[in-house]
């Protein structure tokens, strides 16, 4: 089973990485033949630079919007971001054992963001009118991923070393070790499995597509300068 799930790690950070890549190049080379820039913009590249720091680190935009979801949407990503750098001694022992022990409290964080962003897309009325299957589906994915890491950290622990030995050696070509037969364990890891499988194709994929934005990531120069997109300054050239 070690070695069949190590296999299935292997394919699924494959579809992962490949899939996000692919996306990321057709982002690259979608036309944007408009200056959209949502307004008030900045008007160097400077300030650009700063309000995509903003809109990814604060969630500026969703603040302004709606404070309910901006406060359940930032403390689920915030949870996540620090449960990833927790997660990453499993591969290498780069984080301090002085951070790794507190950031395990973020994973609260996460769930309580993960169930507010679920009752707000059942309980809003113009939110649910909005709301696909996927939508549902994709938060309680989070949510279980979520749930039964904390139930390994507060509940009913693993053995950590042996979960990063396996780790360690998970890669192509090495010798997989052996993961511990902890049912909870072997469920968190398929869910993550799942969740790397699906989020090429998902609408989590905002994540990188943040920055690509063209309402975020233009200068609101129209006047000052002409906005040519490269697909247009090819067919002037021809």
């Amino acid at each position: 089973m070690s070695l069949a799930f190590a296999i299935l790690f292997n394919i699924a950070l494959a579809v992962l990485v490949i899939g996000v890549a692919l996306r990321i190049v057709k982002y690259v080379k979608a036309p944007a033949p408009l200056k959209i820039p949502t307004t008030p913009a900045p008007t160097t590249q400077t300030g650009v630079v700063l309000r995509m720091f903003r809109e990814v680190v604060f969630f500026e935009s969703l603040f302004k919007s709606t404070k309910w979801t901006w406060i359940f949407g930032w403390m689920f990503h915030m949870g996540l971001f620090a449960e990833l750098a927790r997660h990453s001694r499993y591969f290498n022992n780069l984080m301090p054992a002085e951070i790794v022990g507190p950031l395990k409290y973020a994973s609260f964080f996460m769930v309580i963001g993960l169930l507010g962003l679920l009752a707000r897309r059942i309980f809003v009325d113009r939110v649910r009118y909005i709301t696909s299957p996927s939508d549902i589906a994709m938060l309680l994915l989070l949510l279980l991923i979520g749930i039964s890491g904390m139930i390994m950290t507060f509940v009913s622990h693993t053995d950590i070393t042996a979960v990063t030995h396996y780790f360690h050696t998970v890669w192509p070509f090495g010798e997989s070790g052996q993961l511990p037969g902890d049912p909870v364990l072997w469920i968190h890891l398929l869910l993550v499995v799942a969740l790397m499988l699906i989020f090429p194709i998902s609408k989590l994929l905002h994540a990188p597509g943040v920055f690509f934005s063209p309402s975020r990531n233009m200068v609101d120069n129209p006047r000052e300068k002409r906005h040519v997109s490269d697909w247009a300054k090819k067919l002037e050239q021809s």
